[in-house]
């Protein structure tokens, strides 16, 4: 991989990782429209890159954060479910929902179900701001996350559709989405990062590096760019465009296989 691919890629994972049109997803499909391989390097890349989009939501909330230690516990108790799921399937998760065909149809299905949710939902949920979201509420939210296991799905679009169920309203469960990631995202990735340490040479560090910058500046304007967003729109321009992007790689495989 060169620094051009490196820039590349995180870009996609920056800007991606925190709209609810599943950052994996992109990485998978961007990957094989590039002919990248998925070799030992390249998976330790895309967990490096991961935690620039971390260390973005960590320095635009720490003060947030540092100031709510009630807050901080409901995103460690959310993340309890996926924690559990995500250690009983690792090696499922990795050898067999990794593929382009579970990645096109989750993105597809995915678009759908956000989209109708938009359309059933009634009001803009009761829960108005982050310090008022419930320690239940904070669990369902997580076992929504849990479905994001599965390559496609995204994890910020289950936990928006969760949200949306437990009567959050746009702004809180995007933020809380957001909260959520890191001890998520940090657990996913640490794991990835210490069974693939050993492949991180000295020839590839700077490929590395600038992956991780480049996703990290990108995952602050994603952020910005959704909290704006939703201020005047719903989530059913994403779910329009999961269906598109669903459909456009679904033929493309069609047309190879």
């Amino acid at each position: 991989m060169d620094l051009i691919y490196s820039i590349i890629l995180g870009v996609i994972e920056g800007f991606t990782e925190f709209l609810p049109v599943s950052s994996t997803g992109h990485l998978i499909l961007a990957s094989r429209l590039f002919g990248i391989g998925q070799t030992d390097f390249t998976k330790t890349f895309e967990v490096v890159i991961q935690f620039g989009a971390i260390l973005s939501v960590v320095v635009l909330y720490w003060s947030v954060l540092r100031k709510n230690i009630h807050l901080i516990g409901k995103v460690i108790f959310a993340f309890i479910p996926t924690a559990i799921v995500g250690l009983l399937l690792y090696d499922f998760i990795k050898n067999v929902l990794f593929a382009e065909s579970v990645t096109v149809w989750a993105l597809l299905i995915g678009g759908v179900v956000l989209i109708i949710f938009e359309l059933l939902r009634k009001d803009d949920g009761q829960t108005v701001e982050l310090d008022q979201v419930s320690y239940k509420q904070a669990f369902w939210i997580g076992v929504s996350q849990s479905i994001a296991i599965i390559p496609g799905v995204s994890r910020a679009a289950a936990t928006i559709l969760g949200g949306m169920i437990v009567g959050l309203r746009r702004k809180v469960i995007v933020e809380f989405s957001f909260l959520l990631a890191v001890p998520t995202m940090a657990a996913a990735s640490g794991l990835d990062l210490l069974k693939n340490m050993k492949h991180i040479s000295d020839g590839g560090f700077h490929v590395l590096a600038v992956g991780f910058v480049v996703s990290f500046l990108m995952a602050i304007l994603s952020i910005k760019f959704l909290l704006k967003v939703i201020q005047k729109h719903s989530f059913v321009p994403f779910g329009i465009y999961r269906i598109i992007l669903g459909l456009v790689f679904l033929f493309s495989l069609s047309l190879i296989t």
